[in-house]
């Protein structure tokens, strides 16, 4: 992560809830960002940025696994740095078993998925970019959409794919959707970092809702404190990831 941009305190949700670019981003159905008939490519950079991201917006994939195809860049296996309980060793098989869990918890079936697990190296993907650029093209085909993390998120591995994603998408030719995770955490409500006019937010009905919520859960390694250590999510920017909406740029 940049340092720079979480030296200080998360942002708070209430404080987002003031926020007027946000109030005057486009409301859009998931039916209608990624239709039927056409398939999401979700690339996520570790096993909870495809639920954080856009976990609502999977739950309506549910009948609809065979238009889904979901990438895990890395296993998250860096996220306790130093940890005794949460080694890299431990972490590299856990992590995938919470995503797996996850998943199942959105009601999608996962058997039916098309799900790749590339296994490059957690904090490290800026350096196989030119890998997933290429991996990605000859993945991608005519009508797919493109789903990722947001290339200014402040997170390294967040904006390599965000990166090789855009890099991908302009060369194919597809619509490319870039979703924020931990500007959540950093960004001011009014930041102009952001790209405010290409925002969407995806509506979630209860049960999506109720359903992401769920599945964030299922990523104990995540959501527990580690001895003195808290949580590697904030709680504030957890709420702010469980608004009934889900934040794209499009």
């Amino acid at each position: 992560m940049s340092d720079d941009l979480f030296k200080g305190p998360a942002t708070r949700p209430e404080q987002w809830q003031h926020s007027a670019h946000l109030a005057r981003a486009t409301w859009i159905e998931p039916e209608q960002l990624c239709p039927p008939g056409q398939r999401l490519v979700v690339v996520a950079p570790h096993p909870d940025d495809e639920i954080l991201a856009c976990g609502g917006l999977l739950a309506s994939f549910r009948g609809r696994e065979h238009e889904l195809l979901l990438i895990s860049v890395t296993d998250g296996e860096a996220s306790h740095p130093g940890s005794q309980h949460w080694t890299e060793h431990r972490l590299r098989r856990q992590r995938p078993l919470e995503s797996r869990h996850a998943l199942h918890r959105l009601g999608l079936d996962v058997q039916a998925l098309d799900w790749q697990r590339l296994s490059l190296k957690d904090t490290a993907v800026a350096r196989d970019e030119a890998f997933l650029v290429n991996h990605l093209s000859q993945l991608l085909q005519p009508g797919d959409q493109l789903l990722c993390t947001w290339r200014g998120d402040g997170h390294g591995d967040h904006e390599a794919v965000g990166r090789a994603c855009a890099q991908a998408a302009h060369a194919k030719g597809i619509t490319l959707l870039e979703v924020p995770v931990w500007a959540w955490y950093w960004a001011d409500p009014e930041d102009a970092r952001l790209p405010w006019p290409r925002a969407h937010k995806v509506r979630l009905d209860a049960d999506a809702l109720q359903r992401k919520q769920q599945a964030i859960a299922a990523h104990a390694s995540q959501m527990e404190p580690d001895g003195e250590r808290p949580p590697v999510l904030p709680s504030q920017t957890l709420e702010c990831l469980l608004q009934p909406f889900e934040l794209v740029f499009r």
